[in-house]
């Protein structure tokens, strides 16, 4: 099987990052559309069936609109940084009812040198944190087994860049998984190196990598009540 991406996809987001200009990315939205968007989509489209293995109520949507993958530009009403393109191409894996509730979602990162894979909740309404706390706490074992096991740990990695200082009110500072109860995001990620990214087996390894993460978006569905 043909590699999705390769140096191209990889060479063109450098270049990206080095020009991020609207005169520029016009010149070279061809190669934009040849060796990163439509790849992606490839991949997604062929994400469909083993994701549907995994969990039947999340989608791979390899839709140029509305569907997985997210734009390549930037939203630069309120951001300090005004450069108009992001420098990577993400895509989520989202749940059926992604559009009604907050829902978690596996995601694919690809960017020189920082690709990533990982699921979960990313910076969740206050409810919803409070909700997932309060789940965990009253379910320590259960989450111990789909967050700290110890072949998922091997190779996945919260992200603890932002925390509560303190553990949350009404919690218990001994408890097991306070740590866990100071996040404000529920997320497990690990990085994936340029060679993976372009490999022949990166279906492959994104599809185990999903599996592996398949237990911890099993629970974060369960603390919202949604269906896995």
């Amino acid at each position: 099987m043909r590699p999705y991406f390769t140096q191209q996809s990889l060479a063109f987001l450098h270049k990206l990052a080095a020009n991020n200009r609207r005169e520029w990315f016009q010149t070279h939205k061809d190669d934009y559309q040849r060796h990163v968007r439509e790849p992606f989509q490839q991949l997604l489209a062929d994400l469909i069936v083993p994701l549907a293995a995994i969990s039947p109520h999340f989608r791979a949507d390899p839709k140029p609109v509305g569907g997985s993958l997210f734009r390549i530009y930037r939203d630069t009403r309120y951001a300090s940084d005004k450069s108009p393109y992001k420098p990577w191409q993400g895509a989520q894996l989202f749940h059926e009812r992604r559009r009604q509730v907050t829902a978690p979602a596996f995601y694919l990162h690809l960017e020189p040198g920082e690709s990533f894979i990982g699921a979960g909740l990313w910076h969740p309404p206050t409810e919803v944190q409070r909700h997932i706390r309060q789940f965990i706490f009253e379910n320590p074992e259960s989450w111990a087994r789909a967050a700290h096991a110890p072949t998922l740990r091997e190779n996945f990695q919260s992200y603890s860049e932002d925390m509560l200082k303190r553990p949350p009110a009404g919690f218990p500072a001994d408890f097991r998984f306070i740590d866990d109860l100071r996040q404000r995001s529920f997320v497990l990620s690990r990085a994936l190196d340029d060679a993976q990214m372009t490999s022949a087996d990166l279906l492959e390894t994104v599809v185990h990598n999903l599996e592996q993460l398949a237990a911890f978006v099993d629970y974060l569905c369960a603390a919202l009540d949604l269906e896995f």
